[in-house]
C-alpha cells in the first residue's frame, strides 16, 4: 500500500502561525494520512510575485514561510515525501536543493512547471527535456530523484502528433527524470488520465489524486454548469480504476491536492472527508499489470 500524504499546498490558509501550523499537522495524521509533500517555496518566505500567482490561483501559500519546519515536521510525525521546487533553482545550485531534501529526508524533488513558458513550442518542448535531463543527472549524483509534475499544459499540442507532454515523456531519460502525475490536471484538460497513466507505466513514482464534480444543488440557468474540484468520491472521476493502476506500478505514495472549492470552505474538512474513501478502499489481490 503506498504512503497515504498531503501536499502543502492545500494547506496554506491553515499554517499561518506556530500553533496553528501544529494544529493542522495533527489533524492530517489523526486523519489517517501518514505523509506529507512540502513545497519549496512554503517553509521559506515567498516573494512577492509567488504570493500573488498562487493568490490569482485561489490557492494563496499563506504566512507559514518563516516557521521551523524542521521542528514541525518532526513533531507531527509525518514523512516528507518529496519537495516540490523550481528548475532554476536546481540548475543554479543542485547541491543545495538536495541538500535540503535529505535533511526532511526526502528522495525527491518535484519540478512543478515552468512560468511563463511556451508549452506550445516544439523546440521549447525538446530545450526542457535536455534541461530535465541535465538537472536530473546532477541531483542523482546527490542522492535525490527527480519528477516532473503535470498541469494541464503541457497537453498543448507542439505538432500534428504530439503534446508537450508526449515530448517529456519520451525524451527524458528514465534513468535522471521520472513523474509525479496529476490525474486531476489531465482530466480538466479534456485527456484520459488513465491511459497516461498506463503510458507512464513504472515512470509514474507519486500520483496527485483529486476528484472533479459540482456542489450545486436546485435548478441551473442554463445546462452548462462549472465544475471544480471535490473531495474525493464525491465527484465524476473513476478513481478506482486510477487507483488500480497506480497500484499496479508500485506509486510510492497517493497526495492529496485539492484546489479551494472545499467542503465548508475548510482544506482541514475536506482532507479528512477525502480520508474516508481512502480508508474505504480495497484493493483487489489482483491487479492487471500493464
Amino acid at each position: 500500500m503506498p504512503v497515504k500524504a498531503v501536499q502543502q499546498f492545500m494547506l496554506g490558509t491553515v499554517l499561518n502561525n506556530e500553533k496553528q501550523a501544529k494544529s493542522t499537522l495533527h489533524a492530517v495524521k489523526n486523519a489517517g494520512y501518514n505523509g506529507i509533500e512540502l513545497c519549496s517555496f512554503m517553509i521559506h518566505p515567498a516573494g512577492w510575485l509567488v504570493k500573488a500567482l498562487t493568490r490569482a490561483a485561489g490557492m494563496p501559500v499563506g504566512k507559514g514561510g518563516k516557521l521551523d519546519w524542521h521542528k514541525l515536521i518532526k513533531e507531527s510525525g509525518l514523512q516528507v515525501i518529496s519537495l516540490h521546487s523550481d528548475l532554476g533553482s536546481i540548475e543554479r545550485n543542485p547541491h543545495a536543493a538536495a541538500a535540503e531534501a535529505r535533511s526532511f529526508g526526502a528522495t525527491y524533488i518535484v519540478i512543478t512547471g515552468m512560468y511563463r513558458f511556451d508549452y506550445g513550442d516544439e523546440a521549447s518542448m525538446h530545450e526542457l527535456a535536455k534541461r530535465l535531463n541535465q538537472a536530473g543527472k546532477a541531483l542523482s549524483a546527490e542522492g535525490v530523484s527527480l519528477l516532473y509534475h503535470n498541469h494541464n499544459c503541457e497537453l498543448r499540442k507542439v505538432n500534428a502528433g504530439q503534446t508537450a507532454y508526449d515530448i517529456l515523456l519520451s525524451e527524458t531519460d528514465p534513468e535522471y527524470v521520472n513523474f509525479e502525475f496529476d490525474s486531476y490536471w489531465f482530466a480538466e484538460g479534456g485527456a484520459d488520465p488513465l491511459l497516461w497513466m498506463k503510458k507512464l507505466g513504472s515512470r509514474m513514482k507519486l500520483w496527485h489524486i483529486n476528484d472533479r464534480g459540482t456542489r450545486m444543488s436546485g435548478s441551473s440557468m442554463t445546462p452548462i454548469i462549472k465544475m471544480d474540484s471535490m473531495e474525493l468520491g464525491t465527484g465524476n472521476m473513476n478513481l478506482d480504476a486510477l487507483f488500480q493502476q497506480a497500484e499496479s506500478v508500485n506509486v510510492d505514495a497517493v497526495i492529496l491536492e485539492s484546489h479551494r472549492n472545499w467542503i465548508g470552505n475548510s482544506p482541514v474538512k475536506s482532507l479528512e472527508m477525502s480520508a474516508g474513501w481512502l480508508r474505504q478502499k480495497k484493493v483487489p489481490d489482483t491487479i492487471n499489470k500493464i
